[in-house]
C-alpha cells in the first residue's frame, strides 16, 4: 500500500483501529454477533480454530501465524467504521479536501529556475472532483502511479496554474512521495 491510500484510509478513520490480534478478534466477534462459525467463515478457517483463538484457559489459547494475522487485519479493516467512512467521503467528494505532502514536485523549466522540480512542502486545498475521481480510481484497483498522476494533476493546476490563471501547458513533475495526508 502506497503513502496515498495509506492517506486516504488515515483520513476516512475518526478512531485508530486496534493494533493487537486478540482486541481485533474481539471486534470481529462483536461484528458477528459474536458467532464463532460465522468469523470463521469470513477468515477461511475453522470454527474450532477461532476458537481457541478467543479461549481464556491458559492452556488452551493457540495464537494465530501470520497468514492469518493479515487475514485478521484486513477483515478488521474492511469492516471499521462503515458509516463514518461513506459520509466522510461524501463529505471530501462534495466540498473537497486539503491535501498535505512533501514530495518532488515541479516542472520542467530553465536551470536554475524555482520552478525545477524538488523536494516541496505542500499544503493545499483541492476539490470535490478530484476527490471522486481518486475515490473512484482506488475502489477501481489503482496502482500507485495512476493515484499519483491524479494528484499531480490536480496539484499542478491549483498549485503551479494557480487555478488556470497562469503557466498554461506545463507538465507536472511529482514523484519520490516521502508522505501524504488528506484533511477532510
Amino acid at each position: 500500500m502506497g503513502q496515498i491510500e495509506q492517506g486516504l484510509e488515515r483520513a476516512l478513520r475518526t478512531r485508530p483501529v486496534p493494533s493487537r490480534t486478540e482486541a481485533r478478534l474481539r471486534f470481529l466477534l462483536a461484528a458477528h454477533c459474536g458467532s464463532t462459525r460465522r468469523v470463521a467463515t469470513v477468515l477461511g478457517v475453522s470454527q474450532r480454530t477461532v476458537q481457541r483463538w478467543v479461549t481464556k484457559k491458559p492452556g488452551a489459547r493457540r495464537p494465530p501465524g501470520p497468514t492469518r494475522i493479515r487475514l485478521i487485519e484486513e477483515a478488521v479493516l474492511a469492516r471499521w467504521q462503515p458509516r463514518v467512512r461513506a459520509r466522510l467521503r461524501a463529505q471530501a467528494e462534495a466540498e473537497g479536501f486539503v491535501f498535505h505532502t512533501r514530495a518532488r514536485l515541479g516542472f520542467a523549466a530553465a536551470a536554475g529556475s524555482s520552478d525545477d522540480p524538488r523536494v516541496r512542502w505542500i499544503t493545499q486545498d483541492l476539490p470535490g472532483e478530484v476527490a471522486r475521481e481518486l475515490f473512484a480510481a482506488r475502489d477501481a484497483g489503482a496502482g500507485k502511479q495512476q493515484q499519483t498522476a491524479i494528484l499531480a494533476r490536480a496539484l499542478g493546476h491549483a498549485y503551479f496554474r494557480d487555478g488556470g490563471r497562469r503557466a498554461h501547458g506545463l507538465h507536472i513533475a511529482f514523484s519520490d512521495v516521502e508522505f501524504a495526508d488528506f484533511s477532510i
